[in-house]
């Protein structure tokens, strides 16, 4: 069996745009699908997919760790998110057609079930952009708060920290906590709310917003600083008692390491569009577990991603709970067909052979490439504020 070509599928999602890869062999009927989305640098990602397919064509796809260390040092410059972008879309698509290959569920391939039904979690609105980064009103939370657990979720993030300074005052304090009371009025008591800051702020803030936020008991207080700061991620960790999770913007294994040792981290959040694919995200669970840490991978993104998450969740022994964006645009269910359905804020693992998932072609041209830019704003005296 041999690698015959690799292609790339860019659907817009508003906010971002999808980067479905496809990697396809010289048997025919047989290919496989992964996801390598990446905000604001779409173009960049999909000629990263071309340079890389130039490295592994006429290939045995099956040689999935192989083909992965060829495509991470043969290119001599390492890492990078861009190039780590491409290279965990294209793995991700290789262990697809592996398992097709094989005739099995991808969690099959990967160790086989770790649990019964996976957990999952909702973010404000099922994802709208709007109601994600844009609507912190109390009253808004409460409400769509509640209808994420009417909806059946037993969890649901939410950003209750707006556009905050290095250092703030009191009013945004009171503000956080005011968004923080509302949600978990609507949500009541027995529904865990995380909290995402973003890497909006410093160690020393927040640390001051932990302090306001913990009375509600979070159930993890996620990117209280810039990723590259695990010693300030550290220091927030080691001053408050909600949990902390970080993880999204980290690429490889090596940069979780110092982050563990300095006991920064009680949940990691790896993206497996980001962070190698799940050749490294699996890697990265192991290393976790070492360290005694729990795995919810970070994932905003398309809903290949997403099924691929679920299979790695029924694998890994130390996963937590799944991200989910299921309402971010009305037209995802049309694009791809065999998504896991959540029942009761659960899934159960899928039987059909792979990821589980095919594109609608038809549908996904229906929907090509914008020109999506990163969300900009600013301090209030202009300086250039982290979104």
């Amino acid at each position: 069996m041999k690698i015959t070509s690799i292609k790339t599928q860019v659907v817009n999602a508003r906010l971002r745009n999808w980067i479905f890869v496809r990697v396809e062999t010289d048997i025919p009927g047989l290919y496989g699908l992964g996801e390598a989305t990446l905000e604001f640098q779409t173009r960049a990602v999909v000629g990263a997919v071309e340079d890389l397919s130039l490295l592994i064509m006429g290939e045995d796809p099956r040689n999935i760790e192989h083909l992965w260390q060829v495509m991470f040092r043969h290119p001599f410059f390492k890492g990078g998110i861009v190039t780590m972008s491409a290279l965990s879309g294209i793995d991700q698509a290789l262990y697809d057609l592996k398992a097709k290959d094989l005739g099995v569920p991808l969690w099959q391939l990967i160790g086989g079930l770790s649990r019964k039904r996976l957990r999952m979690y909702d973010h404000l609105g099922g994802g709208d952009s709007t109601a994600v980064y844009e609507s912190a009103v109390a009253g808004s939370f409460a409400e769509k708060a509640a209808r994420s657990k009417a909806d059946g979720f037993t969890a649901v993030k939410i950003l209750a920290v707006g556009k905050t300074a290095p250092l703030d005052g009191y009013a945004a304090l009171k503000s956080a906590e005011a968004l923080m009371a509302a949600a978990r009025e609507g949500a009541g008591d027995d529904m865990d709310i995380m909290v995402d800051l973003h890497g909006r702020t410093t160690a020393a803030m927040a640390i001051e917003y932990a302090k306001v936020l913990e009375p509600y008991r979070p159930f993890f207080l996620e990117e209280p600083c810039q990723p590259e700061d695990w010693r300030g991620i550290a220091r927030v960790a080691h001053a408050t008692s909600i949990p902390i999770a970080s993880g999204e913007r980290l690429v490889h294994r090596h940069e979780f390491l110092p982050l563990l040792q300095a006991g920064g981290i009680a949940v990691a959040q790896p993206d497996v569009c980001h962070a190698g694919g799940l050749t490294e995200t699996r890697r990265i669970a192991a290393l976790c577990d070492t360290f005694g840490v729990s795995m919810a991978p970070h994932n905003p993104l398309g809903p290949i991603a997403t099924m691929v998450n679920i299979h790695l969740g029924f694998a890994t022994p130390n996963f937590l709970i799944q991200e989910v964006m299921r309402a971010d645009v009305p037209w995802r269910d049309e694009v791809v067909s065999g998504a896991t359905p959540i029942i009761d804020g659960h899934v159960a693992p899928g039987m059909a052979p792979g990821i589980g998932i095919e594109i609608d072609l038809a549908a996904a041209a229906k929907h090509p490439f914008e020109e999506v830019g990163p969300i900009q704003w600013y301090h209030h005296d202009g300086s250039v504020a982290d979104w």
